[in-house]
């Protein structure tokens, strides 16, 4: 199912998605295909697969393989692949934004598809139609394309899409101010997703219903719905979700001046929030609390909370929520007498509220705007095919016996505009491959540099962390494998790292045989340094670890040395070009590696200067090291 954005003042709820490394080991099987002799219209399915698999992670890898099944289908006259190229464009360009772009491609590909009588895809196409409009407000023609697919998912007995179709209605009559409508049709939904069993949109469409019924100020409604929304995120271990539920379970008992049962409950949430880090869902807490201390006349309390929620949507830079948080303070100051405070916030409560009635405005222009180009643009283009029409029809009678120079004229100068549109599209997807290469190979800002100037200057870097990592019984292990095995094995295993390093900002320089040296600090300072290469060398080895467990002694251990202070970077060579690392740091590094044991991570005393307070270190003394003489050396638990 697919979920709208909404346009309440309540949580926009999305899907979580299964992560990028889950999705690996199907992109590789495709892009091996893509090395093996297949016929054309094989090859550009697999491309609509790989933009597939790409789209929710990398749209721009997902929009090159979508441009190059479009041109391949184009070429070879592949009509189920022109018509599943566009409609991966139109989300494609949906999803950055440009709804114009995607309603012209999702036009393009209902085309294709009524030719090839595809129902399903014709169905698929009016959803994302559906969605579109509604993204530029058009209403109208968002219900029409959402009721032509619930027609037809009824009649195939769909019940996943017409649950979602019911989702998207009920969401468009919210908006128009049509809540009893929207009720009806979120509940259908609901029903449904009962009966298969989708516990995650059940557990959604209960958010929004207990919402939908808190408007209304039926409060037992909407406490039931709640705790049935609750108790599923509860079962299903989502815990922002879990938390917005608490949140509203707290305003159901504050209505009801069940002011310890509601502080109770919204002070868990406010925990949970704390624990993974959603500043919104803190704001959105303290609100609530702020609210009901003004309730009980606890005007201290209700104004550390507000305080803190306003601090949090400025942070944020939540115009709406702000606004809010004004009102409250309007009514505490008012409830406590300081009536000055109070007219000072009822002031920025009606500037805030000025704001955001100005940003809906501007909104509403903006998409009359667009369904206004959008129309003239499918007036143009009418006009011109009636004209084309026109022109072909005088043509056809006025010059029959010329009509076969004319079209052998027609297909030389068509078949030269493609060889040029693709020698075109050649280039700019090989210009493509080669600077994203060039950034696999060097940090993005000396790639940069190189482009430029032809060079990169070698640079000093007084503070950086190096991280080194090398593989214990990695000769013993592969003399037990085949040469394939080991260099899958070597991938899988380095793979990891890069995903780890990755994510805390680190820059992998080389792998030197089974080693590893990365570094943080460079090209671009970071104070974090060290605990990042310290983070990440933990993580290093807990993956080692469980992949021991699954694999035995068909994988490695590792051991990691890590040292801070000062190198020198930069490319070596004019030919394969490779980014390095020079120093005295980066030697004592790899002693750190060399002296480290299996399964640990061994740092030197300037790193555990940086880190001591942020990890717990365990002394190892003071421990000769080759050309070093004795370092202090401390093992990381």
């Amino acid at each position: 199912m697919t979920i709208r954005p909404k346009l309440f003042t309540v949580i926009c709820f999305l899907f979580t998605l299964s992560c990028y490394a889950q999705n690996q080991h199907n992109i590789d099987s495709l892009l091996g295909l893509l090395h093996k002799k297949i016929h054309d219209s094989t090859r550009a399915n697999v491309y609509c697969l790989l933009t597939r698999a790409y789209w929710d992670y990398l749209p721009e890898k997902a929009m090159e393989y979508a441009n190059q099944a479009y041109v391949l289908s184009e070429r070879i006259g592949y009509k189920p692949g022109l018509g599943e190229a566009c409609h991966v464009l139109a989300v494609l360009y949906t999803d950055k934004g440009n709804n114009i772009e995607g309603i012209q491609w999702n036009n393009k590909a209902l085309q294709y598809q009524y030719e090839t009588k595809d129902s399903t895809k014709i169905y698929n196409s009016y959803y994302a139609l559906g969605l579109t409009y509604y993204g530029i407000g058009d209403h109208e023609k968002a219900l029409k394309y959402d009721f032509d697919c619930l027609s037809y998912f009824e009649r195939t007995g769909n019940k996943a899409d017409m649950a979602g179709i019911y989702h998207n209605i009920s969401s468009i009559y919210a908006d128009v101010g049509k809540k009893k409508e929207a009720m009806k049709f979120l509940l259908k939904a609901a029903t449904i997703n009962q009966v298969t069993g989708n516990k995650d949109w059940l557990g959604r469409n209960y958010f929004m219903l207990a919402n939908y019924y808190m408007d209304e100020g039926n409060i037992d409604s909407s406490m039931i719905c709640y705790n049935l929304s609750r108790e599923l995120f509860l079962l299903l271990g989502q815990k922002d979700i879990y938390a917005m539920n608490l949140v509203g379970i707290g305003r159901c008992n504050n209505l009801r001046s069940n002011y310890k049962t509601s502080f109770d409950s919204i002070q868990k949430a406010l925990s949970i929030f704390r624990e993974i880090h959603d500043k919104n869902g803190i704001a959105w807490s303290y609100n609530n609390l702020g609210q009901s201390f003004t309730r009980q006349k606890k005007f201290k309390d209700a104004a550390i909370c507000l305080d803190s929620c306003l601090r949090l949507c400025k942070e944020l830079n939540k115009t709406e929520a702000m606004r809010n948080v004004y009102q409250r303070l309007y009514q505490l100051d008012s409830a406590s007498g300081n009536f000055a405070n109070a007219y000072i916030h009822y002031a920025q409560y009606i500037a805030a509220r000025d704001s955001v009635n100005n940003i809906e405005k501007m909104q509403i222009v903006l998409n009359q705007q667009l369904r206004f180009e959008y129309s003239k643009k499918e007036e143009k283009t009418k006009a011109e095919q009636e004209k084309k029409d026109a022109v072909q029809t005088i043509t056809r009678n006025a010059l029959i016996a010329g009509l076969t120079l004319v079209m052998l004229l027609a297909i030389v100068l068509y078949n030269r505009f493609r060889l040029k549109k693709k020698a075109h599209d050649i280039i700019t997807y090989e210009k493509e491959r080669s600077d994203n290469l060039l950034l696999n190979i060097l940090p993005a800002e000396v790639a940069e540099e190189l482009k430029e100037t032809g060079g990169a200057k070698a640079k000093h870097f007084d503070n950086v962390t190096v991280l080194f990592t090398d593989f214990v019984n990695f000769t013993k292990v592969a003399e037990t494998l085949t040469p394939q095995e080991l260099v899958n094995e070597l991938h899988a295993c380095f793979k990891a790292f890069d995903d780890i390093i990755g994510k805390h900002n680190i820059e992998k320089i080389k792998t030197i045989g089974d080693a590893y040296l990365a570094v943080c600090g460079l090209p671009l300072a970071d104070e974090l340094h060290p605990k990042k290469v310290v983070q990440a060398a933990l993580e290093i080895v807990a993956f080692m670890q469980n992949r021991h467990q699954q694999m035995g002694n068909k994988t490695f251990e590792i051991r990691i040395g890590v040292n801070s202070g000062s190198v020198v970077a930069g490319i070596v060579g004019v030919k394969k070009f490779a980014y390095d690392i020079w120093g005295d740091t980066v030697n004592t590094a790899a002693r750190m590696e060399q002296h480290s044991e299996a399964g640990k991570v061994n740092i030197s005393g300037s790193t555990y200067e940086l880190v001591k307070d942020q990890f717990h270190c365990e002394h190892r003394g003071k421990i000769s090291a080759k050309g070093k003489g004795e370092i202090d050396m401390y093992f990381v638990v």
